[in-house]
């Protein structure tokens, strides 16, 4: 039995994101494919035509959410792990900052970074909601660091980015990837990056992955006197638009 745990080691999990948007891609797919084959089997005898239209259409409706969801699964499982790889190399770490993930999930970017460290040490808070990734706890991001062999580098809290607990001035390096567009308001989206900056010292550099509102968070970060904001280019992983947006603080 050892002999066998030695030759396939555990992997870690990463989960699945927005696992619920990904079974109704399936399920909308099932619906459509489905009745598009019982419309046709009940009236292709008095209506051959009209019925194999009907079932092609329908079909290929029922293939394109199938394919969007076998598409977010492939950016969960294999895309989000050169994501990540690309954005930790946008840092530069040197190996001795303390980073903090913001939204760390199942412990990706926490981790990721972790692997970087030296004598640095990196945190991750999260509010576990599994609606945002399948299995989402600290204790399965705990599970993934001990995997990855970096435990004694990170530390797993439960926390809110609207009020994050840390004196100011207290990280090098903070990361956030996918995590602030599930805040509905705006005045929390902006509360959110107000506190990333707030708790990063003077020099250190603020790393956001979001879809949809990363414009916004530019615009409260020069607010703010950011420097040298980059945006990136957009991706489409996950089937939505997506940017990076790397900030100094002065």
């Amino acid at each position: 039995m050892a002999e066998a745990v030695a030759a396939n080691p555990p992997k870690p999990d990463y989960g699945l994101d927005a696992p619920v948007i990904v079974k109704r891609q399936f399920s909308r797919g099932g619906w459509f494919a489905g009745t598009g084959l019982v419309l046709f089997l009940i009236n292709h005898n008095q209506y051959p035509n009209t019925s194999a239209r009907l079932l092609a259409v329908l079909g290929f409706i029922g293939i394109a959410f199938w394919a969007v969801g076998a598409f977010m699964i492939w950016s969960s499982r294999v895309a989000k792990l050169e994501l990540r790889d690309r954005l930790l190399d946008m840092l530069q770490l040197r190996g001795d900052e303390k980073t903090l993930d913001v939204g760390c999930g199942r412990g990706l970017m926490v981790i990721g970074a972790a692997k970087r460290l030296k004598s640095g040490k990196a945190t991750g808070i999260d509010i576990w909601n599994p609606a945002d990734l399948s299995g989402n706890s600290a204790d399965a991001c705990k599970q993934n660091a001990k995997i990855e062999g970096v435990s004694d580098r990170v530390r797993i809290e439960t926390g809110d980015a609207r009020r994050l607990v840390y004196p100011a001035g207290n990280y090098d390096v903070v990361i956030s990837t996918l995590m602030i567009h599930n805040l509905p308001d705006e005045g929390d989206r902006e509360q959110a990056v107000r506190e990333m900056w707030r708790v990063l010292k003077p020099g250190g550099r603020l790393l956001i992955h979001d879809i949809f509102r990363t414009g916004e968070y530019a615009r409260t970060l020069r607010a703010l006197g950011a420097m040298d904001i980059t945006l990136s280019g957009l991706s489409f992983l996950w089937c939505v638009p997506s940017r990076s947006l790397l900030a100094r603080k002065s």
